[in-house]
């Protein structure tokens, strides 16, 4: 890395752009090709390129290339809220453990949507703190809250970070890193992230890019989802 020509197109943003203006069916079925050679296409590619840097972090990543393991769907769960636009106007690459699929396990992500690049670590676990959230990362968070701040003053100036709580039967978000015991027990999802221009995306460096982001943000993924984190 980097790859002597650029993973993503512009066209990735614009496919975003008019499916955001477009979420039907009948659209995206007159846009399936472009879906696929825009979206579907460099993100396997994108993939592939980080693939020896995330092997070189984690060893047990699971790096199979498969839908809901690396990467997310298109299409929205919508069958117990038939009036929500039936896909999603973003799409994301995921690098978590062996069996760690889905919104409870720690993850490393890089996603596009219409506007933005995001790139960033991400933990979720509903109002249950279902998952990892709950049996590993809050304790955790609990025990060792120096880590913690530590991370903070290692990352703050480069990643935002945000957390959520359900309050009143609401999801609340809380700008800031989660610290204090009092927000490690009702935490429910914690995202720390860069959000970089369409621009970034498009360049050859990307991966490169992706591939420091993922080595900064490492240590809160292994704190948060790996049993055997030692400080």
């Amino acid at each position: 890395m980097p790859p002597s020509a650029a993973i993503f197109s512009p066209e990735i943003f614009r496919f975003f752009r008019q499916l955001s203006r477009n979420n039907h069916k009948a659209w995206m079925d007159a846009n399936r090709e472009r879906y696929e050679q825009h979206v579907v296409e460099p993100f396997r590619a994108l993939l592939e390129a980080i693939i020896p840097a995330a092997m070189k972090l984690d060893p047990g990543f699971d790096l199979s290339g498969r839908t809901g393991v690396n990467f997310s769907r298109i299409n929205r769960d919508i069958r117990f809220r038939p009036d929500t636009p039936p896909y999603h106007t973003h799409y994301y690459l995921t690098l978590s453990g062996s069996g760690g699929k889905g919104r409870s396990a720690g993850q490393l992500y890089a996603g596009i949507s219409a506007d933005t690049a995001t790139a960033g670590f991400r933990i979720h676990g509903g109002p249950k703190m279902e998952g990892a959230l709950g049996a590993i990362a809050a304790p955790r968070a609990i025990k060792h809250a120096g880590w913690l701040a530590r991370q903070r003053k290692r990352l703050g100036g480069r990643y935002e970070s945000y957390w959520y709580s359900m309050e009143k039967r609401e999801w609340t978000k809380h700008d800031g890193w989660p610290l204090a015991p009092e927000e490690w027990k009702k935490i429910g999802g914690w995202v720390v992230r860069r959000v970089s221009k369409p621009s970034a995306a498009t360049r050859a460096s990307f991966p490169a890019e992706l591939a420091r982001i993922f080595r900064d943000l490492y240590r809160l993924y292994s704190f948060t989802s790996q049993p055997n984190w030692k400080p």
